[in-house]
């Protein structure tokens, strides 16, 4: 089978690079996001992985899940990051160190598996659903067998997961996630969280060395000192509390509706939903989620903007939407929007000159942020580059909404630009420049399943 995939579609040997970049950055049983950059287990980062993995070793794409699923707390959390304990000291900031608390939380995983206390978003399910799919495409060996026995042990953790999300993180019941920090929404100094940020005053702060600048140049790539001290200063925060709840969401300077993971979760539920059925789970848990995707894509409507044709987050200190034109606006297109009138504005957006469309770009790729947006940055970070992790999950949402011409043109693209680039983090939107860590996991994954879509 690789042989064949290897040399379909004109990208010769890319499927064998890619998997060499998961192989190399594999810790036995767990992958690190990159080999400098990030030593550590990334949760969202391993979801899109065991997407890649499952078309190489379904057994091993669902041991990445099982590892991660490891240190979830009691309360259903799965944290962020699962740090390395062998990863060289002052690999990172921040540490394990960094997110102790005085009093350590009752729901938190025992040591050693020394986790963050923030989360990320749930694309663990349409991982899982990808594993066993994958096993069901091999038919009835020993090893699919297997792999699908590993996937249905993971089914309790992930109705927790989404469980949590839905009550802990949506206490209002709006279908929406709340977010304590940047760096849950995964796409860390968005411009979409910039008015919500600036309004955080960050107290006095322990001096703190950048490890990730010995990397990628701060001027231009990473984020600027006054947004890291604002960043430390809500761990500090949330650190100061203990990670609880009802005081964060009583007390915490910073609390967002974030409609990208809200939509995520929303068909991580529909990929749940398929598991429910195909393990044959309790008729409770199939009317559970269903009632949780019609909550999603009912609080995704609510933030709604009909002028922009986008989602937009809500500020829920300010009570304000967040105005800003970013990826995230896409957000009722990855939710599979039901609404063909809705679904139509946001596909004319998305290859409009405002994202895809730009006649500038390198490839007909969505930037992060709007090149028509004032805050947009080509090279800064989630300001402006490509990632081909979002453009995975436009092209997902496109093939599932019966789009096939645009997303083969999406997928195309993507793997031009994986060509001429390698498998970078993130990529310069107007040069097709490289930028962020080299090898990362996560996109010599999302490379794997785009390859496999044509074996």
């Amino acid at each position: 089978m690789q042989d064949a995939l290897e040399s379909v579609g004109g990208f010769s040997d890319m499927f064998g690079r890619a998997a060499g970049v998961l192989r190399r950055n594999d810790m036995n049983g767990w992958t690190r996001a990159a080999p400098n950059l990030y030593p550590h287990q990334w949760s969202w980062d391993s979801a899109f992985i065991a997407v890649g993995l499952a078309r190489i070793d379904v057994i091993r794409a669902a041991r990445e899940l099982m590892g991660l699923f490891s240190a979830q707390w009691a309360t259903g959390k799965v944290p962020h990051i699962v740090f390395n304990p062998a990863a060289p000291p002052r690999s990172y900031l921040l540490g394990p160190e960094h997110w102790a608390p005085v009093v350590p939380p009752p729901d938190a995983p025992d040591p050693p598996r020394q986790t963050s206390g923030l989360c990320q978003p749930a694309v663990h399910a349409i991982a899982a659903l990808s594993i066993w799919e994958a096993a069901d495409e091999m038919g009835t060996d020993v090893v699919a067998s297997n792999a699908r026995g590993l996937v249905k042990g993971l089914y309790p953790r992930l109705l927790w997961w989404h469980r949590y999300l839905l009550t802990e993180r949506d206490p209002e019941g709006s279908g929406l996630v709340t977010i304590y920090h940047p760096w849950e929404s995964g796409t860390d100094n968005s411009p979409r969280f910039d008015a919500a940020l600036a309004a955080v005053e960050a107290g006095e702060l322990a001096p703190y060395e950048r490890y990730d600048l010995q990397f990628v140049d701060e001027s231009s790539e990473r984020p600027t000192k006054e947004e890291y001290d604002r960043y430390l200063w809500l761990v500090e925060l949330l650190r100061n509390v203990s990670y609880e709840e009802e005081e964060i969401q009583r007390s915490h300077p910073f609390l967002v509706k974030d409609v990208l993971f809200s939509a995520i979760l929303v068909a991580a539920n529909q990929a749940l939903l398929t598991l429910a059925e195909a393990i044959g789970a309790p008729d409770e848990d199939r009317a559970l989620i269903e009632a949780w995707i019609s909550r999603g894509r009912e609080g995704l409507r609510s933030c709604w903007d009909p002028e922009l044709g986008l989602c937009l987050d809500q500020d829920l200190r300010s009570d304000e939407p967040l105005r800003v034109r970013t990826v995230a606006g896409f957000a009722p297109l990855v939710a599979e929007e039901p609404d063909p009138a809705r679904r139509d504005v946001q596909l004319k957006k998305l290859f409009s000159p405002e994202f895809a469309g730009n006649a500038a770009l390198r490839w007909p790729l969505p930037p992060s942020t709007s090149p028509e947006e004032a805050r947009f940055h080509p090279r800064a970070y989630w300001r402006g580059p490509v990632w081909p992790v979002i453009s995975w999950l436009l092209w997902r949402s496109l093939v599932r909404a019966g789009e096939k011409e645009r997303a083969a043109g999406l997928r195309r693209a993507s793997l031009e630009q994986l060509a001429a680039g390698g498998f970078a983090e993130y990529f310069e939107p107007f040069t097709g420049e490289p930028l962020g860590s080299d090898d990362q996991s996560w996109t010599a994954a999302v490379a794997l399943d785009w390859l496999a879509q044509e074996s």
